[in-house]
């Protein structure tokens, strides 16, 4: 498996300002061995127009109505064919044209490889290395203070994976890593960054509903009592990143 197959997944509906962007990270990238699947949620802006513009590139593309961007993404998880999955959603990107090669060249046969994230904003500009900081060794019980690794910067053996849980309308990402990194028996930092990631999604603008279904998420993998004892933590490392930023701007 010195080349193994990526299926990169993008789940797009009505983003024909992001939209190429991200395909364009994906089509150039360097890495010869990727099946492209775009997942549209029967768009209505101009984004299926820029899509056309590289359908015959594509392994799957779907334009269909769906129930919401979890159930978008398991479908694409249905259709893909890779020996490792990427989820690069429209309006995030790969970071450089060599960054799958790169992941892929740090060792061979991992479980799940990860790496850095940069923020950007809509104008494109850098806002830095996101709050939480990939950890120098990443296992699933690292979650229990925050998504310590970015959905975006993660490439998991396909066998590892599950659908995602529709019950979780906002954080089912998180879910959906914990439960394949517990299976995971080689995890390995790639120690650069992987993905540009758009802030301001769904979990933004209803950021209440993102934090009881994050509560939900973590009791179910670490139990009540902790989870209770762990957003302690969480609330405090949130005050401290808060005062030293705006001292920052002061």
């Amino acid at each position: 498996m010195d080349k193994p197959l990526l299926s990169v997944i993008t789940v797009v509906f009505n983003n024909a300002k992001g939209v190429e962007r991200t395909m364009l990270s994906v089509l150039n990238q360097t890495y010869s061995n990727i099946e492209y699947l775009v997942i549209d949620g029967k768009s209505t802006d101009g984004t299926l127009e820029i899509i056309e513009k590289y359908r015959d590139r594509l392994a799957v593309f779907i334009s269909e109505k769906d129930a919401g961007i979890y159930d978008a993404m398991n479908k694409g998880l249905a259709l893909a064919k890779g020996d490792y999955i990427i989820f690069m959603n429209s309006g995030d990107e790969f970071y450089e044209k060599d960054t799958v090669k790169e992941v892929f060249a740090s060792e061979l046969g991992a479980d799940l490889y990860y790496g850095e994230t940069e923020m950007i904003n809509e104008k494109l500009q850098s806002l830095g290395q996101r709050r939480h900081k990939a950890p120098a060794n990443f296992t699933w019980k690292g979650f229990k203070y925050g998504m310590s690794v970015s959905h975006q910067a993660v490439f998991i053996r396909k066998n590892l994976v599950e659908p995602y849980d529709l019950k979780y309308q906002l954080s089912a990402d998180i879910d959906w890593i914990l439960s394949a990194a517990k299976k995971a028996q080689k995890i390995v930092n790639v120690h650069q960054y992987v993905a540009k990631y758009l802030v301001g999604g769904m979990s933004k603008k209803k950021h209440r509903q993102s934090l009881v279904e994050r509560f939900a998420i973590m009791r179910k993998h670490y139990g009540l009592l902790p989870t209770i004892l762990n957003h302690f933590v969480i609330a405090f490392n949130l005050g401290f990143y808060w005062l030293k930023y705006r001292k920052m701007n002061d």
